[in-house]
């Protein structure tokens, strides 16, 4: 059974920083992209940042300057640096791997973390 479980969240001042982890555990062949999302109350869930196996990463607008997605692919984990922290931040923040379980040759699926809250007040 594959498992991501994340860290690092809670509450912040406006300006303040916050770093998350996610770590992937169990049985499977290869990850490929890890991201980060997030979902604010009434809000849908957005795409905050993803890194690729290879590095390549993509951010939010949004977020873009602020935040930095990094990962270890050795320890099958992902990390979300966030600077310059604002209320319009806050949201529960889900880690997401897309994984192959068996071998190059399966299906990619999707993996959702449980979430963690990041609150930006004051």
């Amino acid at each position: 059974q594959v498992q991501l479980v994340e860290s690092g969240g809670g509450l912040v001042q406006p300006g303040g920083s916050l770093r998350l982890s996610c770590a992937a555990s169990g049985s499977f062949f290869s990850i490929n992209t890890m991201a980060w999302y997030r979902q604010a109350p009434e809000k849908q869930r957005e795409l905050v940042a993803q890194v690729t196996s290879g590095g390549t990463t993509h951010y939010a607008d949004s977020v873009k300057g602020r935040f930095t997605i990094s990962r270890d692919n050795a320890k099958n984990t992902v990390h979300l640096q966030m600077n310059s922290l604002n209320p319009d931040d806050t949201a529960v923040y889900f880690c997401n791997a897309l994984i192959k379980k068996r071998s190059m040759f399966s299906t990619e699926y999707p993996y959702w973390g449980q979430g963690t809250q990041v609150t930006v007040s004051s």
